[in-house]
């Protein structure tokens, strides 16, 4: 629940601030569960998005506009009807709950000014958005809700408005020593749930973050608090409150290294990486724009993974099977050792004898080598050597092939991190071509569907100036080691597992022990170990890395390095311009 009550409460503060005054301008409907609502008002003119959807409901100010269908749906013409050219007069949160109500003035039919509330509930696949007149009838709603439905409520119109209190949960505005006590401190849940249980509008983000600013662990039953940290957190309790009240609020966002974890409405203390933005609005098209961006990569990348995933279960199967045949392999030495000694010693059997029992030359021991008591003592020789000429082309064979199986593995794995590290649609493309280019994926025929190859490396500057660019993809990789890289240039990798390239631009000049840190860093974060906290690195100045004639894209050797463990938070970066 990322948009809970302190959010909203946020947002309404700057609606108040921006739209109240202001007329109805303009109501769209994009969305089928969705307005974009246009207010004209001597600061200017707003946009104001307002989602019923059933997985994302939220609302935020935007600049942007969006296009609407040709033919305006039956709940946008019923509110132009009613409620166009309206004067918003208030926005409230009630109760403290997800809950939005804009307040609009404005002349009927008959030319009287009456009011109508355009309430929008972000609340899960329950969310609504519903016009109803100053008694609290229901006019309409973006979605009708009957009794075959809901049990608790009916959203028709003609029905009466009201929030359904399904939960039993306390307003935290309201909240008192008392109530706080009586109701909080009997859970035996964990502190941070029995929060979330008692009062309402406070996300789990929110209640962990209470619980960090009252020094208290989370993870502790609320009944078993000391009196001490009943009173430290009524206390911060009372601090949040008074800042809501005064319209103190701290709009941020948390990011895990690139990626949008967690946002609020209040400073996150309990995290060293977040960002400030201006206000609730831009960190919430932020923080989902950012999610929906690296969502829909990951549904893009599906059909590459799944080829990718399907070639690399055969591998491993194949490596198994390859391995068990070696493993079979081992007794071959022993076939060629009982050939040699049968001929050494053979003119001591006895025809029909069914073993022999000699010197091993080679250890100094006695060993026993059975017979076929058919054969003469040099046919007994020939037939060992043939299954130790047998065992020696499986062999040879075999430990081909695990050679070529593994370094397919490497690449397969190599592929699935460069999936991993996508962020652009240009990022799969560049990977779809380079599987075509290897004979993975079959090449497209249809004219005109080459894509530019304009998609470039990251590019990043460390702290002490040096430029870090990082290869998001094998065909990358071979191009910054080979083309971009000079020989002085350092070169970074993760060590026995798959990564990007990473290359730390020198000219000429020594590199301080810190940009060494922060490029081994970076050359954690982009390579399979990403979700441990430190990955072993191997660096060592490019002219010691060669590349195979013939191998694969990205693969490279060298025989002289350096190592180090490097942590996978890159927290420190700015990404730059791409090269």
């Amino acid at each position: 629940m990322a948009f809970d009550g302190l959010t909203i409460a946020n947002l309404v503060k700057e609606l108040n601030d921006t739209i109240v005054g202001g007329r109805l301008y303009k109501i769209a409907e994009p969305e089928t569960d969705e307005l974009l609502i246009t207010v004209k008002s001597p600061k200017g003119q707003y946009r104001v998005v307002l989602s019923a959807n059933a997985s994302l409901p939220l609302a935020y100010m935007t600049d942007d506009n969006k296009p609407s269908p040709v033919t305006a749906p039956n709940f946008c013409m019923f509110l132009r009807k009613h409620i166009n050219n309206g004067r918003i007069i208030s926005v409230t949160q009630p109760d403290f709950e997800r809950i939005i109500d804009i307040e609009i003035e404005h002349l009927d039919e008959l030319g009287d000014l009456c009011k109508k509330h355009l309430i929008t509930e972000f609340m899960g696949k329950h969310s609504n958005i519903i016009l109803c007149d100053d008694n609290n009838t229901i006019l309409d709603s973006i979605k009708h809700v009957s009794s075959q439905m809901s049990s608790v409520r009916e959203v028709l119109p003609g029905r009466k408005y009201f929030i359904p209190n399904t939960s039993d949960k306390y307003n935290p505005m309201l909240l008192d020593y008392e109530v706080y006590s009586a109701n909080l401190l009997t859970k035996p849940e964990a502190l941070s749930k029995a929060i979330c249980l008692t009062f309402t509008g406070i996300s789990t983000c929110i209640a962990e973050e209470i619980c960090f600013r009252a020094g208290i662990d989370s993870r502790k039953p609320a009944n078993c608090l000391e009196k001490p940290e009943v009173v430290k957190l009524y206390d911060i309790f009372e601090s949040i409150k008074k800042d809501i009240i005064e319209g103190n609020f701290y709009p941020n966002i948390v990011y895990d290294n690139d990626i949008p974890a967690e946002f609020a409405a209040i400073k996150l203390t309990m995290y060293d990486n977040l960002t400030e933005l201006d206000n609730i609005s831009e960190v919430i098209r932020n923080y989902y724009h950012q999610k929906e961006i690296h969502t829909r990569i990951r549904q893009k990348s599906t059909d590459i993974r799944k080829i990718v995933t399907t070639i690399l279960e055969r591998s491993y199967k194949k490596l198994d099977i390859q391995e068990k045949q070696l493993k079979d392999t081992e007794k071959k030495d022993k076939y060629r050792i009982y050939g040699e000694l049968i001929n050494t010693y053979g003119y001591n059997i006895e025809d029909g004898a069914d073993k022999l029992t000699a010197l091993n030359y080679y250890t100094n021991e006695e060993i026993t080598i059975p017979l076929d008591n058919t054969l003469t003592p040099t046919e007994n020789a020939n037939k060992y050597f043939a299954r130790y000429n047998k065992l020696k082309r499986t062999f040879e064979a075999g430990t081909r092939l695990i050679k070529e199986i593994t370094e397919e593995i490497q690449y397969l794995e190599s592929i699935e991190n460069a999936l991993d590290i996508a962020t652009t649609e240009d990022d799969l493309n560049n990977i779809k071509d380079e599987l075509s280019h290897t004979g993975y994926i079959k090449k497209s025929t249809k004219k005109g569907n080459s894509r530019p190859q304009n998609n470039k490396p990251l590019h990043f500057v460390s702290s002490d100036g040096f430029h870090i660019y990082v290869g998001k993809n094998n065909l990358q990789n071979d191009e910054l080691t080979f083309k971009t890289a000079t020989n002085s240039d350092w070169w970074f990798h993760a060590k026995k597992m798959p990564g990007s390239h990473v290359i730390v631009k020198c000219d000429g000049k020594e590199l301080p022990d810190r940009t060494f840190e922060e490029a081994a860093s970076l050359a954690a974060y982009y390579s399979k170990g990403r979700d441990q906290d430190k990955v072993e690195i191997d660096y060592v100045q490019k002219k010691e890395v060669k590349k195979p004639a013939g191998s694969k894209p990205g693969f490279v050797v060298y025989y002289t390095n350096y190592s180090m463990m490097a942590s996978t938070d890159i927290s420190w970066t700015t990404r730059n311009a791409e090269i």
